[in-house]
């Protein structure tokens, strides 16, 4: 009979690698030789096979383990890690959204025998961005200089991070140092920046910084860069200097995208333009750039404002045509539209036929469902849709839900609003202070006030 051959850390690393099941890996990780013929002896891991198992284990958000894993690596003064494998741990846990842990494995880096530099601070900073602890980022920034010179990795994600925090005075500041300790600026620095500038308004010195990328610093604007500002120019009204703008960026080899295009197309048909956007939609198809969803969305309400609802259909045909799948939003405006004509039959129907269309009603669409029968006095359709709302643990806006007891009171409708109320009880879609606000308000007739607290007494008696 032959001896039972040991499994090796190479073997155990291969294995790790074809498993994926994070629950089994963690299994064939802590018992790897079950059949050892000397139990008492330690299995000889491999830096692979920890790396392996963690990024399972990370990946899968299964941290209790991880930190059992990270525990057994520390102890095991075999192995030196690399510090890229601390840098997805602390990505890991930024996915978690659990920033103090991201913040505790840097400060732990050391005690596994390993070198904190300029990666993992990166890493960290990232991680903190991400989970929007601002605070903490502006801490490791103080000691930034203890971990190597600060790159423009580094100066990219500070910038983004006081930008997001509606500090962006600081983030140009940052950007000043990071020129005057001559790390160069990215296309990534200079895109955070614009769409700062343009996302405040200030679209000149938006313009500015785009000519100063290229001719100062020599960097390419990236599409990114283009899109930003074409977005201002047409909040703004600047239309004409928007499309240059985006023949710029062809001039430029830079690929125009449909998202850039349909900014464009919603801004022709604000300004009254409908009769370019086919112009527009031609060229898209001359330069190689396929219409998205949201491409087709702006064209939906385009059509929708114009009450062209045969072209709005015909949209939604073309766009599963084109193998893309109408959304909710596609069939939100259209709904909004058809209530807005009240043409209650056919948005009925839509509603109705979302499901089979294979995308179903959400939240909004019932909203704008029971606003558009509660606004066209259709109160019991807006009862029936309300219910089937209150099923699907929907509610709907407060102010509109007041106002439609309030005309259930006002035209006399006590049975029907009994019916609501039952529904709201049993839902739990209104708290006490709803009622002992809006009872008072809605009910003022002293006939109707008084049915109404004895119908609301006697659900308070049956409870939820």
């Amino acid at each position: 009979m032959s001896a039972v051959k040991n499994i090796s850390s190479f073997r155990l690393a291969s294995l790790l690698r074809r498993e994926n099941d994070p629950s089994a890996a963690i299994k064939l990780f802590r018992n790897p030789d079950p059949e050892s013929t000397n139990p008492q002896k330690p299995f000889r891991y491999s830096l692979l096979c920890y790396d392996l198992i963690i990024t399972k284990l990370g990946g899968s958000k299964m941290f209790d383990e991880l930190d059992h894993v990270l525990l057994q690596l520390k102890s095991d003064t075999r192995i030196v890690p690399t510090e890229i494998l601390f840098c997805n741990v602390i990505n890991y846990f930024s996915r978690g959204r659990l920033p103090t842990r991201a913040l505790h494995m840097f400060d732990e880096i050391p005690q596994y025998r390993c070198k904190r530099t300029v990666k993992s601070v990166n890493s960290l900073l990232n991680a903190l961005l991400k989970c929007g602890a601002f605070d903490k980022m502006k801490e490791v920034l103080s000691r930034v200089d203890e971990y190597g010179k600060p790159d423009a990795c580094t100066y990219n994600i500070l910038i983004n991070g006081y930008s997001q925090s509606g500090c962006f005075d600081d983030a140009l500041k940052l950007f000043d140092e990071m020129v005057k300790k001559k790390v160069k600026p990215t296309g990534v620095t200079f895109g955070t920046l614009i769409h700062g500038l343009c996302k405040d308004s200030k679209v000149k010195e938006a313009l500015k910084m785009k000519h100063d990328m290229l001719k100062v610093y020599g960097v390419c604007p990236t599409v990114h860069v283009y899109a930003s500002l074409i977005k201002a120019l047409c909040q703004v009204g600047e239309l004409c200097l928007a499309f240059k703008l985006k023949d710029e960026a062809y001039e430029g080899k830079v690929k125009v995208d449909s998202a850039i295009y349909s900014t464009l197309i919603s801004s022709l048909i604000k300004s009254g333009r409908s009769n370019e956007v086919s112009g527009i939609l031609e060229e898209m198809r001359d330069k190689g750039c396929k219409p998205d969803t949201v491409t087709y969305n702006v064209l939906i309400n385009g059509f929708c404002v114009e009450n062209d609802f045969e072209s709005a259909y015909r949209v939604l045909d073309e766009m599963v045509e084109k193998g893309l799948k109408p959304d909710v939003i596609s069939y939100n405006m259209i709904l909004g539209a058809l209530f807005r004509i009240q043409n209650w039959k056919e948005a009925t129907y839509l509603f109705e036929d979302m499901p089979r269309r294979g995308c179903g009603p959400d939240i909004l669409s019932y909203r704008i469902v029971f606003d558009g029968f509660c606004e066209g006095l259709q109160y019991e359709e807006a009862a029936v849709i309300l219910d089937e709302m209150l099923f699907k643990g929907y509610k709907p806006r407060r102010d509109r839900l007041e106002r439609f007891l309030q005309r259930l009171c006002e035209s006399g409708k006590v049975e029907l609003l009994g019916k609501v109320v039952s529904s709201l009880n049993k839902g739990n879609a209104v708290d006490a202070d709803f009622w002992s606000v809006t009872v008072p308000q809605v009910c003022k007739e002293p006939v109707l006030s008084d049915s109404v607290e004895l119908l609301l007494n006697a659900l308070k008696e049956e409870g939820p």
